[in-house]
């Protein structure tokens, strides 16, 4: 399971979010375990049974005032059970002020409080995002990640087909590079995100040539830093009996983190140009997004010139047992 203290979380967001510690610093030694934030008005209330107390708590203006208007003695005992569920932190947007009292607390019971200048929804909008980015589920694979003509294409297979070399041709034809070799996937809103592996720039290695960086060789346009995936193509040699797609009209799927991601299963030959059949695939699967399916148009018109030939047989027969019966 990822975690993150809140000292980490503090000294990452405290500009971002307009952060400032309300709290001793030594509070800000718990740990942020959730992807979730949570506006805790039911637990203000004394109901605790469904709290999610992993989760960093949101303070806005209806839970500030509501506080304001308790009695003192309603108000530690309310805060004092809320915070021995060990919640890892509580950040107040607007900047509202909270009655001393929870300060007190908060310090005795070693729960960091935070205030945010933002308002209650810009700041957990950006809390949120932040939050799901670190918490994202991942895995690295080795691969080849590129753009082309907007959609993220993985390109993989054994090592020595000829991912680097059909990348490189992409970018030479003006599509970008996401990351070469190593690409780390990630699961974000529900989609597949893949971003370079390694940080420190867009490196390939060309077989025979070296290792080359695109950025430098084409321009800071021929590269991108992340992309959502929408097609996997497996490169792999070509063998004489192996029952290869043909028609296009089965749907095949591989699965990252969760998410099925169409993939072809391209066979690599010497002469054949890879790279513009991965153009192909790339302009055909954005027809099938706009709701056109060549495949599909292909089948239906091979059923119509197979129905059109039945009928003109079943014409001739007709006309032949007329011609026999006179």
């Amino acid at each position: 399971m990822k975690e993150i203290t809140v000292r980490e979380f503090f000294d990452a967001k405290k500009k971002d979010l307009a952060l400032s510690l309300i709290t001793e610093p030594e509070t800000l030694a718990k740990k942020v375990t959730s992807p979730h934030v949570n506006r805790p008005g039911l637990a203000l209330a004394g109901y605790l049974e469904v709290f999610s107390a992993e989760r960093i708590q949101i303070f806005g203006e209806t839970e500030v005032r509501y506080l304001q208007s308790m009695k003192e003695d309603d108000l530690v005992s309310r805060i004092r059970e809320m915070f021995k569920t060990d919640i890892p932190c509580i950040i107040v947007s607007k900047g509202l002020t909270l009655p001393p009292i929870v300060e007190y607390l908060a310090n005795d019971l070693n729960i960091a409080l935070l205030s945010s200048r933002l308002s209650t929804i810009s700041l957990i909008d950006h809390l949120s995002r932040y939050l799901q980015d670190i918490f994202a589920l991942e895995k690295s694979i080795h691969a080849t990640l590129v753009d082309v003509f907007g959609l993220g294409i993985l390109l993989t297979g054994k090592s020595g087909i000829g991912k680097s070399e059909c990348a490189l041709d992409l970018v030479h034809r003006g599509h970008s590079l996401v990351g070469d070799d190593l690409i780390t996937l990630r699961y974000l809103d529900e989609q597949l995100v893949g971003r370079p592996g390694r940080d420190f720039g867009h490196f390939m290695e060309i077989r025979g040539v070296g290792i080359v960086n695109v950025e430098r060789m084409f321009g800071i346009e021929r590269t991108r830093r992340q992309k959502t995936i929408d097609l996997q193509i497996e490169l792999m040699p070509w063998q004489e009996n192996m029952d290869y797609e043909r028609f296009g009209l089965s749907n095949i799927f591989a699965e990252h983190l969760g998410v099925k991601l169409p993939i072809i299963y391209l066979p690599v030959s010497p002469g054949k140009s890879v790279s513009v059949i991965v153009e192909v695939a790339a302009m055909n699967m954005t027809l099938k997004g706009v709701g056109y399916d060549a495949a599909e148009d292909f089948n239906q018109k091979i059923h119509e010139e197979i129905r059109k030939k039945a009928m003109q047989k079943k014409i001739e027969d007709d006309t032949k047992n007329g011609n026999s019966q006179k």
